[in-house]
């Protein structure tokens, strides 16, 4: 399809649209791809079908503007298109989209579904075991907690109760534990959650030098820990490690409290390849628009944005959802 559909819906182009998505596959493709991006492979994994049929499914898809192909380094990942306009296109998707989601039958093998996320994290896990010795090293390739650290601060101090420690707060991801610090002088109590436990070790040693007494870290996924409401969360630079960082939003929005704060900061969308290698990262960052509609999907409402460009060439955005 033309870009036509981006500002007009005329019969053509829906019949264009719709004949592409009238395939039970197709639709159990895009019913997949309401969970996030996935690869050619791992689609043809989860289907159990060969790479020459899934791909021209997909370009049948794309070409009808159901999907829409995004380069994270070698590799080619497909996903629902950003649909948040008010044309009429976007509304139609929308209905659409939802009309999938709400279908109780799913095609899609659940276990399989789960065996490439798992292999996701697992590739991380990996990778910040065999550099937890030098994570700083590596994280200083992109952005050191040093160069935006304040502003983080800043933005907590705008909002978080002054005085008196109050309320419960979770980071997602906490790293060596840097903001932790920040978070337990805010907060009654923190909960400080990472898949990875040689970077727990790390975090739980700061926390110990540091004298932080109201910190528990666990080792888990926002969707396997079970934890009590919170006021507060953030993932501060985890969203480009996570295998899927829109079911964070999802996770994180069902254990805030109403009127919580959810912060994620992370890398604005990029095409420095090197990171995916170097750095451990699945994916180049993100469009601003994305984390908006993962948050307005997961039942969230935006607020504040900051961003914050960096020598090497990167960008970091800082972005605040409500409950």
């Amino acid at each position: 399809m033309t870009t036509d559909h981006e500002n007009a819906l005329t019969l053509t182009n829906l019949a264009h649209a719709a004949k592409a998505a009238g395939d039970p596959l197709r639709m159990s493709i895009l019913k997949l791809l309401g969970q996030g991006a996935f690869g050619v492979l791992e689609i043809c994994q989860i289907f159990d079908i060969k790479q020459s049929s899934m791909s021209h499914h997909l370009k049948v898809l794309a070409k009808a503007g159901l999907v829409s192909a995004q380069r994270e380094g070698n590799s080619i990942f497909y996903r629902r298109p950003l649909s948040t306009g008010g044309n009429a296109f976007s509304q139609w998707l929308r209905a659409l989209f939802d009309g999938i989601d709400a279908c109780s039958d799913d095609a899609a093998d659940q276990n399989a579904v789960h065996a490439v996320m798992s292999e996701r994290a697992q590739a991380c896990a990996e990778f910040f075991a065999r550099h937890a010795d030098d994570f700083r090293e590596q994280q200083d390739l992109i952005a050191s907690y040093e160069q935006y650290g304040d502003a983080l601060a800043t933005i907590l101090d705008s909002f978080a109760a002054q005085g008196q420690r109050s309320g419960y707060a979770l980071e997602v991801g906490p790293g060596e534990g840097a903001f932790l610090g920040v978070l337990s002088k805010k907060f009654e109590q923190v909960v400080g959650l990472d898949i990875s436990p040689d970077m727990l070790a790390k975090a739980e040693r700061f926390c110990q030098n540091a004298g932080l007494d109201n910190v528990t870290l666990l080792q888990g996924t926002t969707a396997s820990v079970s934890i009590e409401p919170v006021d507060f969360a953030v993932a501060n630079m985890v969203l480009h490690h996570v295998p899927s960082p829109k079911t964070i939003f999802q996770d994180v929005a069902q254990r805030l409290r109403p009127g919580g704060t959810f912060l994620v900061t992370d890398l604005c969308r990029h095409d420095q390849a090197w990171a995916r290698e170097s750095c451990g990262d699945l994916w180049l960052g993100f469009e601003p628009a994305d984390l908006s509609q993962w948050a307005v999907e997961a039942g969230l409402k935006e607020g504040q944005s900051q961003y914050s460009g960096l020598r090497n060439g990167f960008q970091i955005q800082f972005r605040l959802f409500h409950a």
